[in-house]
């Protein structure tokens, strides 16, 4: 294997893989930008599926004391984001993915812009449990049509005035499970291939031993810390959207 694309790929795995370990979401946005450079489309989408799940599924064994703060939460944003998948599967063919995902690049944007020149970041006070099960179909729309399933949760968790074990008991196990449907989804189209599997047993060490040093650094981030990292997150990864989009 040439060195010119093992450092890429290497370089996206372990970006990808630390990402993941400190917030939970973000692998496909930073890796993507990389992979897109030394392989196509759609092998470096199902590579990042499977990097996003084995690295989530790590760094949930590594939180798992924490994962009992959302036994009662996670249900109303899982089970609605289950329905919303096949259903932003089939928008594909009403509406151009490109402009779908310039239009949340821009609110993503929006947001994070916003939020991170404020002091204080505002608290949603009180459950409201059907609010939950709308964002968590909405990101299951968003993650069949665009594979942006985390996007809408992580902007809801941010505001709500949970400790940042609560909000990755939410958000891990969330994301791992949307990943691993849309693994499914790919193997049942092809996209493993031989190449596919040689390239992701290369890159795996990288992603799980950058996923451990993430979650090194998201134990060490104080509640408040962490709430302001997911919006300074969403900013730069619709910075990055938007740039993917427009290359």
């Amino acid at each position: 294997m040439p060195i010119d694309f093992l450092i890429p790929l290497l370089a996206g795995a372990a970006c990808g893989g630390f990402i993941n370990g400190l917030a939970g979401f973000g692998t496909a946005l930073l890796s993507l930008g990389i992979w897109l450079q030394i392989m196509p489309p759609w092998q470096a989408v199902a590579i990042v599926a499977v990097m996003s799940v084995l690295s989530g599924i790590q760094s949930l064994w590594l939180i798992r004391h924490d994962l009992g703060n959302g036994t009662t939460r996670l249900p109303r944003f899982l089970l609605p984001a289950l329905m919303g998948i096949p259903l932003g599967s089939a928008t594909l063919n009403l509406i151009d993915a490109q402009t779908l995902k310039f239009a949340i690049a821009g609110f993503m944007l929006l947001y994070g812009a916003f939020f991170a020149l404020r002091r204080s970041l505002p608290q949603i006070e009180r459950q409201m449990p059907v609010a939950d099960a709308t964002i968590g179909f909405l990101g299951g729309v968003l993650g069949g049509a665009a594979s942006l399933s985390g996007v809408l949760p992580t902007m809801w968790c941010a505001m709500q005035p949970w400790t940042k074990g609560e909000t990755s008991a939410v958000l891990r196990p969330y994301n791992v499970t949307i990943l691993g449907i849309t693994i499914a989804f790919f193997a049942w189209h092809g996209y493993y291939s031989q190449q596919t599997l040689l390239f992701i047993a290369i890159a795996l060490p990288a992603t799980l031993i950058s996923s451990q040093i993430g979650i090194a650094v998201f134990r060490r981030l104080s509640d408040v810390q962490f709430r302001r990292l997911l919006v300074w997150l969403l900013f730069i990864s619709g910075f990055l959207l938007a740039l993917r989009e427009l290359a």
